[in-house]
């Protein structure tokens, strides 16, 4: 058999025989108990009509009796009587006759011939006792009439009692036959069961045995190495026992498994070289990652070194240029000559300049290496202004571009870090001068908005900030038109020093939403916002010491 259909086909057709068989031998059964059961219920109403048989014989012999005791009775009981007689008979003769019509059975037909015989002595002797009872009732002698009535009864009776007892011994003994035959045909019936159990257990058995466990058997071992498949095995593989449609799915089984295998080993090598790239491309960032951060260290080292290099002679020069002014001044009291006071005060001027400079390079440095220290004091708000103003002034003059400041009725004294306030100003007039395409003008306004608080706005009428311009705080965000690049401290640092300043840093539009303004609100030394507060200072990954409140 080399098709699941013929093996299932196999199966389904031998349980189908099984219970066609079973079903017939039920019909079987129940046709033999039916026919054991009609046989025991005619012999019962056969005998039974036998009694009744009897009994109408013997109402017969008493009618004739009465008929010939008293002649001057009506003669119509005799004659009902007689009828009853031969009624009973055909009743008898009926129900032996339909007993015979429906069996085949030639013990049947023998007992019926049997049976014939005694039926037609009843006849007899009824017809006998009846031309007796005409004859007696000739007689004119009463005791005559009653002496040959009474030998007429006794012939009857002897007549009669034998093929009665004869006909009701047999339908007795077909009764007892027949709960026989039905109590054989229950044992043989569970005999029967019981061995039709056994035979379809055992063609069930041997069914399983043959189609169902194999096909079980292969589909468990299919289901296990599909398992393991799915675990990762993907070297396992099926034997193919067999062309049916299990063999098809196991060849189609090991195909797939091929497949997979071979597509696994195409992943695990396409892994590996990738692996082995990002391996490369990592050690390759790591010494760029490494070079970068040299060339870093060397770009602080460098302004670190620049600035201290630069700050010692500019210190020098600043005591040589003060002592030769009180040398000038000197020798212009002392007699007419040339007064160099003029010149070294630019020379001085220029020097100081320069040195602010130079301490704004390592403002720099420090804010890049995580090392800001504020140093709060009380200042004045307009003067720092002014020298953000002035240090600006010649490169707004380069640029062609309208550098003013406007200054507050008041001059508000601020708890501030002076030289930060004043780097952060220029850097941000720095920022609209080199961010800002087609600048003609900006100012620098000192406001004060209420008694506790100042605001110090810086505004250009440039193009103004892209979107919100919230982005721009954050820290590396670079947006410049122009392109141009330079030493701010930027937005982010910005934000910083004014927040720990305790004040707020906002980026809006010009006045006539043209231009962009830059809004630096901080509180006036004496308001509540202004106190000191304890701080914690931790350095920022990216560079900038950041200082929390306590």
């Amino acid at each position: 058999m080399r098709s699941l259909k013929v093996r299932f086909a196999l199966l389904l057709g031998g349980t189908a025989l099984l219970v066609i068989l079973a079903a017939l031998g039920v019909l079987a059964s129940i046709g033999a108990a039916e026919r054991t059961i009609d046989r025991t219920l005619a012999a019962q109403g056969r005998l039974e009509l036998l009694v009744e048989l009897s009994g109408r014989m013997t109402q017969y012999g008493l009618a004739a009796l009465e008929a010939v005791s008293n002649p001057d009775a009506q003669p119509e009981g005799l004659a009902v009587a007689r009828a009853n007689v031969d009624r009973a008979l055909g009743a008898v003769d009926e129900a032996l006759g339909r007993s015979i019509a429906v069996s085949n059975d030639p013990l049947d037909r023998t007992q019926y011939a049997a049976r014939t015989r005694p039926l037609a002595q009843l006849r007899s002797a009824r017809a006998v006792l009846d031309r007796q009872v005409s004859q007696v009732l000739r007689q004119s002698d009463d005791e005559s009439r009653k002496a040959a009535i009474r030998g007429a009864l006794n012939g009857f009776g002897a007549m009669t009692g034998q093929p009665l007892s004869f006909l009701i011994e047999v339908e007795r003994r077909s009764m007892i036959a027949g709960s026989d035959a039905a109590r054989d045909l229950s044992g043989t019936l569970r005999i029967a069961s019981l061995a039709a159990v056994a035979f379809a257990l055992a063609v069930v058995l041997l069914l399983y045995r043959m189609v169902t466990r194999p096909v079980l058997a292969r589909i468990e071992t299919v289901r296990r190495a599909a398992g393991a498949v799915g675990r990762g095995e993907l070297d396992t593989r099926l034997s193919v026992a067999t062309r049916d449609e299990l063999g098809l799915l196991v060849a189609n089984f090991n195909r797939m498994a091929a497949r997979l295998a071979r597509r696994e080993g195409r992943l695990a090598a396409d892994r590996a070289a990738l692996e082995d790239t990002v391996a490369a491309r990592t050690l390759d960032l790591r010494a760029a990652n490494t070079r970068l951060e040299a060339v870093d260290r060397s770009r602080r080292r460098f302004f670190a070194d620049v600035s201290h290099e630069l700050r010692t002679p500019l210190t020098v020069i600043l005591g040589e240029c003060d002592i030769a002014a009180r040398s000038a001044g000197r020798r212009a009291d002392s007699g007419p000559g040339v007064d160099f006071g003029p010149v070294f005060a630019t020379i001085r001027k220029r020097a100081l300049r320069l040195q602010r400079r130079v301490e704004d390079l390592l403002r720099v440095a420090r804010s890049e290496s995580g090392q800001i220290e504020l140093d709060r004091r009380p200042v004045n708000a307009l003067p720092i202004l002014a020298d953000a103003v002035d240090g600006m002034a010649s490169e707004a003059a380069r640029r062609r571009v309208a550098l003013g400041l406007a200054p507050a009725t008041d001059d508000p004294m601020l708890l501030a870090d002076r030289e930060w306030l004043r780097q952060m100003i220029e850097s941000l007039i720095d920022n609209a001068l080199r961010h800002a395409t087609g600048l003609t003008g900006v100012s620098v306004v000192l406001a004060r908005p209420d008694a506790d608080r100042v605001e110090i706005t810086v505004t250009d009428d440039g193009p103004g900030f892209p979107g919100s311009g919230e982005d721009l705080f954050e820290r590396f965000r670079r947006e410049s038109p122009s392109g141009e690049a330079g030493f701010g401290i930027g937005l982010a640092l910005a934000r910083w020093v004014v927040e720990r300043h305790d004040g707020v840093i906002r980026l809006r539009s010009g006045p006539g939403g043209r231009g962009a303004q830059v809004a630096l609100e901080l509180p006036v030394l004496g308001s509540p916002e202004a106190a000191p507060k304890p701080v914690i200072r931790q350095d920022d990954p990216d560079g900038v010491a950041k200082e929390s409140v306590a």
